[in-house]
C-alpha cells in the first residue's frame, strides 16, 4: 500500500485535499507527462485542458519520457516539440481530479480557488503475461501500470506572495517556525 507523497510536508491540511489511484492499468510514462502537464493549473482550467487534449485540440508534451514519440506542431505552445494526445491516461486522471474535487468539497473549500500542487506517479508492479514467438519461443508480455497521488490545495493557504520575496533560507525558517507553532 502506498503513502500519500509529501504528507509530513502539508503545511495547512484544512486547505489541502488528496486522492490517491493505486495500479492504474494505464501507462506509467504518459502518466507521468500528463502529470507534468497538469501541476500548478487550476482545476478548472485543468479540466477544460484535459478535455481540449482528449478533442486533440491541445497536445500533452513530452519532454522527459520523449524516445520514439512523434513530432508535432501543437507542442510549440509549450516549448517542445515531441507531444502525444494519452486518452487513457487523460481518463484516469480526470476521474482523480473529479475524487480530489469531491474531498476538497467535503472540507468545505471553495472549488474556483483550488489549484494542483503537485501530482506524484510511481510505478506499480509490472503485470505479467506471455506473447508467443516463432520457432516455439515464448517473450514476456509486460504492462506498465502506475500509483498516482494528487494534492490540490486552495489558492488563499499557500501565501505565496509572502514568500515569493524571500530566499531559501528564510523560507526554511518560516516553514520549521510554523512547524514549531
Amino acid at each position: 500500500m502506498v503513502r500519500y507523497a509529501a504528507a509530513a510536508l502539508a503545511t495547512n491540511p484544512e486547505k489541502t485535499a488528496r486522492a490517491r489511484g493505486e495500479y492504474l492499468r494505464t501507462h506509467f510514462k504518459n502518466m507521468r507527462e500528463v502529470a507534468a502537464a497538469l501541476t500548478g493549473l487550476k482545476l478548472t482550467k485543468a479540466y477544460t485542458y484535459l478535455s481540449d487534449v482528449s478533442d486533440h485540440k491541445q497536445i500533452i508534451p513530452f519532454r522527459r519520457f520523449a524516445g520514439g514519440v512523434g513530432r508535432a506542431s501543437q507542442a510549440k505552445q509549450f516549448k517542445a516539440t515531441q507531444g502525444r494526445w494519452p486518452e487513457k491516461s487523460v481518463k484516469f486522471i480526470t476521474r482523480l481530479l473529479k475524487n480530489a474535487e469531491s474531498n476538497a468539497d467535503s472540507k468545505s473549500l471553495e472549488l474556483e480557488d483550488l489549484y494542483i500542487k503537485n501530482i506524484g506517479v510511481q510505478q506499480a508492479p509490472k503485470t505479467r503475461r506471455r506473447t508467443y514467438r516463432a520457432h516455439g519461443r515464448i517473450n514476456p508480455y509486460q504492462g506498465h501500470p502506475c500509483h498516482e497521488v494528487e494534492r490540490s490545495k486552495d489558492k488563499d493557504a499557500v501565501g505565496v506572495s509572502s514568500l515569493s520575496s524571500l530566499n531559501r533560507r528564510q523560507v526554511a525558517r518560516r516553514r520549521i517556525e510554523a512547524a514549531r507553532a
